[in-house]
Formats: C-alpha cells, sequence, structure tokens
C-alpha cells in the first residue's frame, strides 16, 4: 500500500556560510534560528524547519550533489506583497521581478522573487481568492 503523505516536516539547504544564512533569514524573513545536536542550526518559521548544511560539511545521508544557491523555495505569507517588497528593499536586498501572478499548490498566487546569500531564488506569495 501506498503511503499517504500528510505534509512536509523540514528541507535542506546547503550553504557556504551557516551564520551568514542564518543572520539574512532572521533579519529579511523573521525565521527563529534554532541549534539542536551540538552546534547543528535550522530556521524555523511555523511549524515548518529547514535544516542547514555547510557545503563540504554535509550530513549523511545527504542530497546526491549538494550545492549552495540549488534552492527554489516559495514561502507563503497573509502580509500583502507590497508591504513584502517594501520590507525587503529597507533591507536592502533586490527584488527580481515586480508582483507577479504565479499557480501554488492550492491555487493562484502573487508572488515576489528575491535571492539569499547563496542565490537561492526565494518566493514570498499571497494566495489569490
Amino acid at each position: 500500500m501506498k503511503p499517504t503523505i500528510q505534509s512536509l516536516d523540514h528541507l535542506v539547504l546547503t550553504v557556504a556560510d551557516v551564520d551568514a544564512t542564518c543572520v539574512f533569514y532572521q533579519r529579511v524573513l523573521g525565521f527563529e534560528v534554532a541549534t539542536f545536536r551540538g552546534d547543528r542550526k535550522a530556521l524555523i518559521f511555523g511549524s515548518q524547519k529547514i535544516n542547514l548544511h555547510s557545503v563540504g560539511s554535509e550530513i549523511d545521508p545527504r542530497a546526491d550533489r549538494p550545492t549552495p544557491g540549488s534552492g527554489d523555495l516559495c514561502f507563503l505569507t497573509e502580509t500583502p506583497i507590497a508591504e513584502v517588497q517594501r520590507h525587503l528593499e529597507s533591507c536592502g536586498v533586490s527584488v527580481l521581478l515586480p508582483p507577479t501572478e504565479r499557480t501554488g499548490a492550492t491555487g493562484p498566487i502573487l508572488s515576489i522573487y528575491f535571492r539569499d546569500p547563496d542565490g537561492n531564488l526565494i518566493e514570498i506569495a499571497n494566495r489569490i481568492d
């Protein structure tokens, strides 16, 4: 019998500098930084977690070719996208595209895009009713 998958528990980003990544996500997106199992770091938001692996020091088992900057992530927010854009700009973060309609997991979304310190593509979106 096939398993019934309920949700995503966590994902892993391989990064060049764990501390710089933590500072960026705390400052720009308000994520909490958690330390676990000694000195491992994770970014926490809501009930989700992004574990961080330092390139060259990944935890086994790991992705076949872990590479900083290969991520493409979309986060949902209820904060209006115009406010998100103003906040990003106030943090010195370059926005790649103006707010753009896309298709999310459950329907249409309005998205804004930028890159994190490793070049990962980050999308912040509002659901469109």
